[in-house]
């Protein structure tokens, strides 16, 4: 079993950067794939990026977004650059066997883009 906690979540204004954190516990966390998750209000929940040997983005955070993660730390990070108003929502990480899988899931950080 794994147990995420995310985060590094704030108010920024648009252009803006923030990096968010995901520490899982458990000593298999290198085989597992993690993806972020938002959700916006109103609105479903969205994949948003994911890794594990390889990397995955939506469309709309391709160029701006940046998921990287250290083994050593048991930690993932997502690196939001050039945010929009609409980037803003909670964002939750999850953990599964492979890319964009949710078996687990944290219990989310708010992440408001507002001038």
């Amino acid at each position: 079993q794994v147990q995420l906690v995310e985060s590094g979540g704030g108010l920024v204004r648009p252009g803006g950067s923030l990096s968010l954190s995901c520490a899982a516990s458990g000593r298999t966390f290198r085989t597992y794939a993690i993806s972020w998750f938002r959700q916006a209000p109103g609105k479903e929940r969205e994949f948003v990026a994911a890794i594990m040997w390889t990397t995955r983005y939506a469309d709309s955070v391709k160029g701006r977004f940046t998921i990287s993660r250290d083994n050593g730390k048991n930690t993932v990070y997502l690196q939001m650059n050039s945010l929009k108003p609409e980037d803003t929502a909670i964002y939750y990480c999850a953990a599964g066997g492979r890319i964009g899988a949710s078996d687990y899931w944290g219990q989310g950080t708010q992440v408001t883009v507002s001038s």
